[in-house]
């Protein structure tokens, strides 16, 4: 499968979409037009004898000391040796992968000065299924995440390491046998491979669609924890949510409804129960869960921008102009990644707070001590819950933000930073805490909900306790639940939806 990018365009779903896949990616052949056009327009400013940073300058401190016009290939290639000083383990795949597209988006703007071999160079790479070797720290952010995408650019001249089809090598040994020559880079090229926000973006991109799917994933481990603790259905009328009007809230409020639709165990409720309000855990989740829907959402729109963006230095400009400017610092993208980080950890709060309610038998309305079919003899769930709490308030420590904590870095020249590459990085932590959260909301839930038998819950639910009973048997006696754990968060966080079949429910797309 290979998929054509438009330069400007590329959608969040295109973006998606190509993370999840093995496919490869080119762009499309128009944009190839602007791209030629800077590059024939730089050449002829060096012709010209122009002073450009980074051109036939130094770099950041030594911006000031020209360079001889015999020396500019030597001065890019020795940029991209120097700034491959990444430390710790390679990314993924998949991350690496989608660093690459990016960056050939942003060439592909017609911006940058770089020839139409460097962008097709990243493309053939791709294609033959070599991925460089990138460490994962190294970056703040600043004027671009010049470490990681050193080493993305040192395969482009057959240097560094790479994964070819799975196995650790040398660029250029994998190179060879792919049948794909090094090339060398010309003036600007090497400065614009590794100037830009490409790594920290597609770590945000990575972030943000998980979160998104968990957020969206939590509205159903919800609507299990509302009926296993026999919660009203009140708090979630149309008319309530409309009134206040955010939309996140207002879809979230619909999905529970669709989902809780023909329960007995809803049925239930409306008679014989003497409680007037349940605790806010059940009652505000499409408030709080709605919340983190609508900001991540606003991420995204952020993050789809950025995707897009040219984000090197200097950069050619429409009229011909060749400007030093700042669109490398990774600001936008270290804000968002610092409200993905809260939605992350406020939607493993809350359903925290679920799991807590529902072991509780004060608070659980009639159901066992940690869900033990016999409690005393049998633990049930209390250590499950214990491991929730723990997940939980670990996320609530990484979501402190990360780009508030600026420093001076390259001799004071870069004296405020972004810090967006690691606060980007962390939300991959974070979603599988998350996700391991909402598989013991999960596991607790389902024990709750056929703990009411012979009352039954929703067709929907019955599909999705059909889902985790497939990996999670009933819990009948004590027994290791880490196993369950694991496997029900493997479920969790699958590509695949954790409902056996979302027909009948209202999409909640972050394109709405």
């Amino acid at each position: 499968m290979n998929m054509v990018l438009n330069p400007g365009k590329t959608t969040l779903q295109e973006l998606e979409r190509l993370f999840h896949s093995e496919a490869s990616f080119e762009l499309e052949q128009n944009a190839f037009d602007a791209v030629e056009k800077s590059a024939a327009r730089l050449a002829s400013s060096l012709n010209s004898n122009e002073t450009i940073y980074g051109v036939n300058t130094g770099f950041g401190k030594l911006a000031s000391v020209k360079i001889d016009q015999a020396h500019l290939i030597d001065l890019q290639r020795n940029l991209v040796r120097s700034h491959c000083a990444g430390f710790g383990d390679p990314l993924s795949s998949n991350i690496v992968r989608l660093i690459m597209a990016l960056k050939c988006l942003s060439l592909g703007r017609g911006a940058s000065g770089v020839r139409p071999i460097v962008i097709t160079q990243l493309q053939d790479l791709v294609k033959a299924n070599i991925i460089p070797v990138i460490p994962e720290k190294g970056s703040v952010g600043a004027s671009g995440d010049l470490a990681p995408l050193a080493h993305m650019a040192a395969t482009l001249i057959g240097e560094g390491e790479v994964f070819f089809d799975g196995q650790r090598m040398p660029a250029i040994q994998a190179m060879q046998q792919a049948g794909i020559a090094p090339i060398e880079l010309q003036a600007k090229e090497g400065l614009a491979l590794l100037n830009g926000t490409q790594a920290s973006t597609a770590l945000a991109l990575a972030g943000f669609f998980s979160a998104w799917k968990l957020a969206t994933l939590s509205l159903t481990t919800t609507a299990l924890s509302i009926d296993a603790a026999m919660g009203s259905s009140a708090p979630f009328h149309d008319e309530i949510h409309q009134l206040r009007g955010h939309a996140g809230q207002i879809n979230s409020a619909r999905r529970l409804r669709e989902l809780l639709a023909g329960s007995q165990i809803r049925e239930s409720h409306q008679t014989g129960d003497e409680r007037v309000q349940d605790p806010y855990c059940l009652r505000c989740a499409p408030q709080v869960i709605g919340a983190c829907l609508d900001q991540l959402q606003h991420v995204g729109k952020i993050l789809e921008i950025e995707a897009n963006a040219a984000t090197d230095n200097p950069l050619v400009l429409s009229d011909g102009n060749i400007l030093s400017g700042g669109n490398f610092h990774a600001e936008p993208v270290a804000l968002a990644a610092d409200q993905t980080a809260i939605a992350i950890s406020e939607i493993g709060c809350i359903a925290q707070r679920r799991i807590a309610l529902l072991v509780d038998p004060v608070l659980s309305f009639g159901l066992p001590a940690f869900l033990a079919p016999d409690p005393g003899l049998k633990s049930g769930l209390m250590i499950a819950e214990v491991t929730s709490a723990a997940l939980m308030s670990e996320n609530k420590s990484l979501a402190n933000p990360r780009s508030i904590d600026s420093t001076p870095t390259s001799a004071n020249q870069e004296d405020h930073v972004s810090m967006a590459c690691h606060g980007a990085r962390r939300l991959l932590e974070m979603n599988h805490n998350l996700a391991a959260i909402l598989a013991i909301e999960a596991m607790a839930a389902v024990q709750g909900i056929e703990l009411r038998s012979p009352l039954k819950t929703s067709y929907k639910l019955q599909d999705v306790i059909k889902a985790v009973r497939q990996v999670c048997p009933p819990l009948v006696d004590d027994r290791i639940v880490s196993v369950d754990i694991e496997s029900l968060t493997k479920l969790v966080s699958s590509h695949t939806s954790f409902l056996a079949s979302d027909s009948g429910l209202t999409p909640i797309g972050y394109d709405r």
